[in-house]
């Protein structure tokens, strides 16, 4: 089960009672930074979503409906995800309680990575280090954490003779 603050909790307990799963309003007592930080820390392990809407109506603190609004003017809200309910123990409409798999960004430095990975002929350290510009540690660490725990793939590796260790993502 997901580790979650008391803010949080009642954050997703109140957006999960809600008809229409809206994460607004927040708390009374929670503003500002406060509301940034917390908004944040669950958009950014997938618990709350941002949806755009085409209403060109303000974020207006008072109704504390709207969360923001993008730069075309639209009203941005947030919505309570499947994986957010599923984690304060609310079974989803769809009954598919299972977050979603994340999938990375087209154009990043994580999709060459994973091409690298996917090669017939795998990718050394060395390798991926001259692809991405990274160092050898933020090589290690992408592929142990965003590779691995995030996107739930499997990487192995072997020693080869001309090479040193060559890894790949076991499909």
């Amino acid at each position: 089960m997901t580790k979650l603050s008391d803010t949080q909790l009642v954050i997703l307990s109140a957006a999960a009672q809600r008809e229409d799963r809206n994460v607004l309003p927040l708390p009374g007592s929670l503003r500002g930074g406060a509301a940034a930080k917390v908004v944040g820390a669950l958009l950014s392990r997938g618990l709350i979503a941002e949806t755009t809407t085409d209403s060109q109506t303000k974020a207006d603190a008072a109704l504390n409906r709207i969360w923001r609004n993008d730069e075309d003017g639209r009203a941005i809200l947030l919505h309570i995800t499947d994986a957010g309910l599923a984690a304060i123990g609310v079974e989803p409409e769809g009954g598919d309680s299972a977050p979603k798999a994340r999938t990375p960004r087209e154009g990043t430095k994580q999709v060459t990575l994973i091409a690298m990975l996917r090669a017939p002929d795998g990718a050394t350290i060395e390798e991926i280090m001259a692809a991405t510009g990274w160092q050898s540690h933020t090589v290690r660490g992408a592929m142990a954490g965003a590779l691995k725990k995030k996107l739930g793939l499997t990487v192995t590796s072997e020693k080869v003779a001309d090479r040193g260790r060559v890894y790949h993502i076991a499909d």
